[in-house]
């Protein structure tokens, strides 16, 4: 081949794609990923060509599970639902909040430990834990599925609290809800979820007053929901609690967070979202994208909630 020849098509080859311009010596990707996040974009000198990336980030999808620990329907609905959905979608587009109360009753009065775990009992006491001091007196929480249920909660609202990380306690309590003992696996699920956690910080919330603080300030969530809440689970999604959302969460809860997340869609075109591949930065989700797992949802049969 004349050398003409050969450096005529080695010009070629070096032009830019139309549009993209040069890329900066320090951009070590390839032209059709400039867009792809915003730190991509600096590095490659191309945020002015990259409108997709002028969009503000898309608002997380808010939902707040109302739920008692021993409630198989709302069981069903953490184990089955929820956590998959979390596991599937990235941080970015799902906000959780877990509240363990119920239909639980506040009243006055001692309950007794009869065949729980020694350190559900206070030093030298036979007292449940779940009390808490008022002006009046101390508080007892009768809950629908019994005593052994007040301990759940009482758990899963004390693990939250030590562990503070959603994502560090999520699972555990997944692997509490979906065993064959919510209140009799906390050690075994600590070891395998969240072996870094201290069993005995969780214990000594529950014997002491944190955690009667804690399912206190759960009754008085659960007691403002507006409108009031008539079973468990009960599901508010951006704030919000009606009879379709209800049914649309225990059915696809998957396909109605990716739906309500894709707020902004039609805008750019297909989304205006180019995937980045393993190994390269990750991108953030712009308002109107698709999350990957949001492809679609199976639709297994919900279980009845446990009503009041």
């Amino acid at each position: 081949m004349a050398p003409t020849v050969l450096l005529a098509l080695l010009a070629l080859v070096a032009l830019p794609a139309p549009g993209l311009g040069v890329a900066s010596p320090s951009c070590e990707y390839p032209a059709h990923l400039w867009c792809s996040s915003r730190e991509i974009a600096v590095a490659c000198q191309a945020e002015s060509r990259c409108a997709n990336l002028s969009r503000p980030a898309a608002a997380p999808v808010e939902l707040s599970l109302y739920y008692e620990s021993l409630c198989p329907a709302c069981r069903w609905f953490l184990v089955q639902q929820l956590f998959t959905t979390w596991l599937l979608l990235p941080e970015e587009v799902l906000n959780i909040t877990l509240v363990p109360y119920g239909n639980t009753e506040v009243g006055a009065g001692p309950t007794w430990c009869r065949g729980r775990p020694s350190w559900c009992r206070r030093p030298h006491s036979d007292r449940l834990v779940l009390q808490e001091e008022i002006v009046s007196g101390k508080w007892q929480f009768q809950c629908q599925h019994g005593p052994e249920e007040c301990l759940g909660n009482m758990i899963e609202a004390c693990l939250m609290h030590e562990a503070k990380n959603f994502s560090t306690y999520f699972p555990v309590i997944f692997c509490l809800e979906s065993g064959t003992s919510v209140t009799k696996n906390l050690d075994a699920c600590l070891q395998i979820y969240a072996p870094q956690l201290d069993r005995d910080r969780i214990a000594a919330c529950v014997q002491g007053d944190t955690g009667a603080t804690l399912m206190h300030r759960n009754a008085q969530l659960t007691e403002a929901l507006d409108p009031p809440h008539q079973y468990v689970p009960w599901i508010v999604i951006n704030g919000k609690h009606t009879d379709e959302l209800q049914a649309q969460a225990q059915t696809s809860l998957l396909g109605l967070i990716c739906h309500l997340y894709q707020v902004g869609r039609g805008a750019g075109g297909a989304g205006g979202h180019v995937p980045v591949p393993a190994g390269a930065l990750s991108a953030t989700l712009w308002q109107g994208e698709k999350p990957d797992a949001c492809g679609g949802s199976g639709a297994p049969k919900a279980l009845a909630g446990c009503r009041r």
